[in-house]
């Protein structure tokens, strides 16, 4: 059983992806994020139109996303995971509504950021449990907003 999402894309395209997104975490990893950024920002424009239809488009918005958190791009980071949102299964990953919803509690938008944070916890609650850093802070985002969190 493929666990591919959406159409698929030609093996030389996809497998040039995998790779330039394999540097991205790379680099990423040596705290080196804005030359992750640009190599990730490079391997979506291989990517055929509609590129919003691919698999990738959907990882590679979420690592542009996570790099931008990192780095305290708020508005960066919101508007890139709000592009892995609209790719295939980007509605469906528990990790893009969470980061989307931290991105917007930085961006002192935490209404918003309730209802993402929600759909984060109700697809994956352990996202708030395994984050030492910001896990508790969220989920009193969510009990401040009326969240009943059993």
């Amino acid at each position: 059983m493929s666990t591919q999402i959406g159409p698929e894309l030609p093996d030389d395209i996809y497998d040039r992806i995998i790779a330039l997104s394999e540097q991205g975490n790379e680099l990423a990893d040596e705290d080196e994020y804005e030359r992750a950024e640009a190599v990730w920002a490079g391997a979506l424009t291989l990517l055929p139109e509609p590129a919003v239809e691919w698999e990738p488009y959907t990882w590679l918005w979420a690592s542009i996303g996570d790099v931008r958190y990192l780095t305290d791009d708020t508005a960066g980071a919101t508007e890139a995971f709000f592009n892995a949102l609209n790719g295939p299964g980007g509605v469906e990953n528990p990790w893009i509504h969470y980061m989307l919803g931290k991105s917007l509690v930085s961006a002192d938008r935490a209404d918003r950021a309730a209802d993402e944070l929600m759909r984060a916890y109700m697809l994956d609650d352990d996202l708030f449990h395994n984050d030492e850093d910001e896990g508790e802070r969220m989920l009193k985002i969510l009990r401040d907003a009326g969240a009943r969190l059993d």
